[in-house]
C-alpha cells in the first residue's frame, strides 16, 4: 500500500511518499487512516484527503497553498490540472503534465 503524509492537521492535501497507482492509499501524520486513490501519480504529488470545491482554498502545512480550479473528490491528484498556486506560476494543463 502506498503512504501519503499529512503534515498539519487542517491539511486538505497529503504528500505522496512513493510512487503510487490506483487502490488503497495509506495516510500517515496527525490523522492516520486509509483513502482510496484513483490514478497513478508520482511520489512528491498531492492527494486530496476530502473533498475540494472549485474556489475552495488548497491547505497544505495548515496554510493557504492554492485554490482549487475545479472540483477534486477524495483520492484525486492535485496539480496544475484542478488548483491554482497562490506562490508561482502553473504551465497551463493541455492533458495531464506529470513531471
Amino acid at each position: 500500500m502506498a503512504r501519503c503524509f499529512q503534515i498539519h492537521p487542517a491539511d486538505n492535501v497529503a504528500t505522496l511518499l512513493e510512487d503510487c497507482g490506483a487502490g488503497p492509499l495509506e495516510i500517515v501524520g496527525p490523522a492516520p487512516r486509509a483513502l482510496a486513490f484513483h490514478g497513478e501519480i508520482p511520489r512528491g504529488h498531492k492527494v486530496a484527503l476530502g473533498d475540494i470545491a472549485a474556489g475552495t482554498p488548497v491547505i497544505k502545512y495548515g496554510v493557504r497553498i492554492g485554490v482549487g480550479t475545479a472540483a477534486i473528490a477524495p483520492g484525486e491528484w492535485v496539480h496544475c490540472h484542478n488548483c491554482r498556486s497562490e506562490y508561482d506560476e502553473c504551465p497551463p494543463a493541455v492533458g495531464v503534465d506529470r513531471e
